[in-house]
């Protein structure tokens, strides 16, 4: 739908009738609606990876009012330098490496979260690989597409594939059967 109104220009229009100032508190209002919603209808147990998934879009929100405020000022991130924004307190680099690519890196995260807390620890795993192999190819944690955007942020997903899937081994350990006689209906033996 929303294609087709932005092709018969019909978005265009109502952008040119309806004020910015109109808009933006039904967007807000829908905004608290799916966020009220995502932790009414989803398990309580999973509540962490809601917030975890909500981090790399606030990162990302972050980054962009600064480049928005640096840009109205007349100025740009390079122009001014990470190094000095650091000395006033604005951790740049801290928000660009998590709010890049956001929209994946919370379905990520989330999912590896979500995972974790049902102890299905292998497709904890399998979706930290994902992050891994998308990292490493810009899509996640990065500012354009390419390879090795992010090599250490993508070694860390590895290396929390590696961990998740080692947790694996401990879960398919099966406990010592008590001795039993090979006789069927037969009693347990006391120990030795």
């Amino acid at each position: 739908m929303v294609i087709l109104l932005s092709w018969f220009g019909v978005v265009a229009l109502m952008m040119s009738l309806i004020p910015v100032v109109a808009i933006s508190p039904i967007l807000l209002y829908i905004g608290m609606l799916i966020g009220a919603q995502a932790f009414q209808e989803t398990p309580k147990s999973h509540a962490p990876a809601i917030v975890l998934a909500l981090v790399p879009h606030i990162a990302a929100w972050g980054k962009l009012q600064i480049d928005n405020a640096l840009s109205a000022a007349g100025t740009s991130v390079a122009a001014v330098g990470v190094e000095k924004l650091g000395q006033s307190g604005i951790l740049y680099e801290d928000l660009s490496v998590p709010g890049g690519g956001a929209i994946l890196s919370s379905l990520i995260l989330a999912s590896v979260a979500v995972f974790v807390i049902e102890r299905q620890f292998l497709r904890a795993a399998a979706f930290a690989l994902a992050g891994a192999v998308l990292t490493f190819f810009g899509f996640m944690h990065g500012e354009q597409i390419g390879l090795a955007q992010s090599p250490a942020v993508a070694l860390s997903y590895l290396l929390v594939s590696g961990v998740l899937a080692g947790c694996t081994l401990p879960a398919r350990s099966v406990p010592k059967p008590s001795r039993i006689d090979e006789a069927p209906g037969a009693l347990p033996q006391p120990a030795d």
